[in-house]
């Protein structure tokens, strides 16, 4: 039997997990690598290109409510779009595992697992693999980089240009959803240390009491998980660059420490007592007035300064308001690429209500509805109420859930309509196994009558 080309990534804190799903794999598949550590995920996406992940839910004895590894599957994502996440969970954790198809996961499967729906569900997300590869391909080969024609953006971008080829630290300024992420890159690729990693690391999201592991690494015993040596994600980003999106969330006694580094330019893991050198570029970003959280004794001053060597403050939507439109054109192709639509396009009402609408969740709101629209337009026109704009005139901190849930309903609902029904041909057309579409069906109370 031939294997298929493909390299899977095993996740699990239990040896005997990943010797049997190895064993399983291996069979199958050309390149097999097991993690006992979720921590080292990072250094090996850096290094090698990886189809899919099989990821447990949990790593710590005593904590199994799947947050490590809804964590880890943000990290997965957001380092390597093109790999595929399938999570591995007990029986009666499911509940944690849905939340993970909503933040991006393929699917799921129960431990203990049957070897043949394991392997079926593997190479489905290969196949998926396979595809978002080629979506990376066709993109790359386009001009796939919208900035805007807006004073205020193109000053933004001007001076990124202009610090990029520096070693200067930078502060990026704006709401949530003003593309923070997107212009740090952006400053990263112009950069000298573009062949070198970049390390995007969510400071809002990582729990205190992990902190300075998932920064600074540790040695081996240093804490009572900590079985092997592990660096941080500054060392990761030796030579390169690391971004440190949501910095003003951090707590005061933590920002010490960043400080520290800063200022030293080395890492000291917890456990050791040496510090190790470090050649990194720090980029930085938030949504919050550092200087008024600073006047309000929430944040350091002497770390704000540190950070602020460039400050570059991106625009909210609403005050780019000749962007709007060519921007949702923009928007529009990225989404007809990711559904493998064409020749889709906006009505005359829809631009005008896309121009009028105020935008509190900025790039980030018109994607998300651009995306419903997609799914949803008849004739490959999209109307006003494709966008559905009336019910979404205001940004919550984190919408994501909601509007992603709208929207995967919608696609199964109209999947099943095309398909009168047909469990089968719609699971296919959806890229999901049967089983992953009668969750769907269950979890959204989709009638199939």
């Amino acid at each position: 039997m031939k294997k298929t080309n493909a390299s899977i990534l095993v996740i699990d804190d239990q040896e005997d997990i990943l010797f049997a799903a190895k064993m399983l794999l291996k069979k199958h598949f050309e390149n097999i690598y097991t993690l006992t550590n979720p921590k080292n995920v990072v250094e090996l996406l850096s290094k090698s290109t990886i189809d899919v992940v099989l990821l447990d839910m949990n790593y710590r004895i005593g904590f199994e409510d799947g947050r490590e590894g809804l964590y880890l599957l943000k990290e997965i994502k957001t380092l390597s779009p093109k790999t595929i996440v399938i999570l591995m969970t007990a029986f009666g954790k499911v509940e944690t595992a849905v939340e993970g198809l909503k933040s991006g996961a393929f699917d799921y499967i129960l431990k203990p697992w049957d070897n043949e729906k394991l392997l079926n569900l593997v190479r489905q997300a290969v196949s998926k693999s396979r595809k978002e590869q080629k979506k990376l391909i066709d993109v790359a080969t386009t001009d796939d980089f919208f900035i805007g024609n807006s004073e205020a953006i193109k000053k933004a971008y001007l001076l990124a240009d202009k610090v990029a080829i520096t070693e200067a630290n930078v502060l990026i300024l704006g709401e949530n959803g003003t593309g923070k992420f997107v212009l740090a890159h952006h400053i990263y690729l112009q950069s000298e240390r573009k062949n070198n990693a970049f390390i995007p690391v969510d400071l809002g999201s990582l729990n205190s009491n992990i902190f300075e592991s998932e920064l600074f690494g540790y040695a081996k015993g240093a804490f009572t998980d900590a079985k092997t040596d592990t660096p941080g994600r500054f060392e990761l980003a030796e030579n390169g660059t690391i971004f440190l999106d949501e910095i003003g969330n951090v707590p005061l006694h933590l920002q010490a420490k960043l400080l520290q580094v800063i200022q030293t330019k080395t890492i000291t893991r917890l456990g050791e007592s040496k510090a190790r050198p470090l050649n990194v570029r720090i980029i930085t970003a938030t949504n919050l007035n550092l200087k008024q959280e600073v006047a309000d004794k929430n944040f350091r001053e002497d770390l704000y300064y540190r950070i602020n060597t460039m400050k570059i403050v991106l625009p909210p939507l609403r005050e780019r308001n000749e962007d709007k439109i060519p921007l949702a054109h923009y928007l529009l192709q990225k989404m007809m690429a990711k559904y493998g639509r064409d020749e889709i396009a906006f009505d005359e009402k829809s631009l005008e209500q896309i121009e009028k609408h105020a935008w509190n969740g900025n790039i980030r709101e018109l994607e998300n509805r651009i995306e419903r629209a997609v799914i949803l337009c008849e004739n490959n026109h999209i109307t006003v109420s494709d966008l559905d704009l009336e019910q979404i005139t205001t940004y919550e901190d984190n919408p994501d859930d909601i509007q992603l849930s709208a929207i995967e309903k919608a696609a199964v609902e109209k999947m099943l309509l095309k398909n009168n029904n047909n469990i089968s041909k719609t699971a296919e057309e959806l890229g999901l196994s049967r089983g992953a579409l009668y969750r769907r069906i269950e979890k959204y109370n989709i009638s199939t009558n």
